[in-house]
């Protein structure tokens, strides 16, 4: 009984890879890297947002409705103390105790404003290059598809061409299926990536809708008189004061502080 070596085995995947690349040409073979590279960029996004992003969490809360009350240095050295190496991976968490500092430093209002948009602005960038690549991939595939399809449209024809139309309907048929099979990978391709692109979209929309909503509950508190941004409030004192909802836009001052975080679109 002769052996057979494993070697010359393949897999049940290279044999699938070798047939679509063997029906869709070099137009498949871009359709599979372009779709290897959008997981890859969607994977990298779900794990780094799972420690990255922006949290709204309780000590933040807490800080935040200390904030409201009483404007205090003590309240961003609070929030410090309180965090652990799990909070400090928090942007938001930065980003609120800087404008908190900068808030009842020396600057001029408007030098602030611009400052706290600045470090709002770069809290979401690691998460746009992803996204830019998904949204390209998205538009890209249908059109790789299409070109795909032209190109196995010109073979077939010049192909019935050389035979003088001498070739069969069975011959132009089988053709035209596998110009074909590249339209169908590039919607399967872009179908599911157009619906990610749009959904990483309304995350980081709601993301940069928390991120503004808490700097502006920061930059909208009256800055202290002179000697008292050390004062710290009494425990009975935030107690009466009303809790903060950061999921709610709170309306801005005319004039002041406003659209620190611009929505990606």
């Amino acid at each position: 009984m002769p052996d057979t070596p494993l070697a010359s085995q393949s897999s049940p995947l290279s044999s699938l890879f070798e047939q679509l690349v063997e029906l869709g040409g070099p137009a498949m073979i871009v359709l599979i890297a372009i779709a290897i590279i959008g997981l890859v960029a969607f994977f990298y996004l779900m794990l780094f947002g799972s420690v990255y992003a922006p949290r709204m969490t309780r000590s933040i809360r807490n800080s935040l409705e200390q904030w409201q009350h009483k404007p205090s240095l003590k309240c961003p050295d609070q929030l410090d103390r309180q965090a652990g190496s799990w909070a400090r991976r928090n942007p938001l968490h930065q980003l609120l105790t800087g404008a908190m500092r900068t808030h009842l430093g020396e600057q001029d209002p408007q030098q602030a404003r611009e400052m706290v948009a600045r470090d709002a602005g770069k809290a979401l960038e690691p998460f746009e290059a992803p996204l830019k690549i998904i949204e390209v991939i998205a538009a890209l595939a249908p059109l790789l598809g299409l070109l795909g399809t032209v190109m196995g449209m010109m073979e077939a024809f010049s192909a019935m061409a050389a035979t003088e139309g001498r070739a069969n309907a069975s011959q132009l048929s089988g053709g035209i299926y596998e110009a074909l099979t590249t339209t169908a990978a590039g919607l399967v391709v872009a179908i599911p990536f157009a619906a990610l692109a749009a959904w990483i979209e309304f995350r980081m929309r709601r993301l940069h809708k928390q991120i503004n909503s808490a700097l502006v509950t920061v930059l909208s508190v009256p800055k202290p008189a002179e000697g008292e941004a050390t004062d710290e409030a009494t425990p009975e004192e935030i107690t009466r004061t009303a809790p903060v909802n950061p999921n709610k836009t709170q309306a801005e001052p005319a004039g002041q502080y406003g659209g620190l975080a611009h929505a990606t679109g």
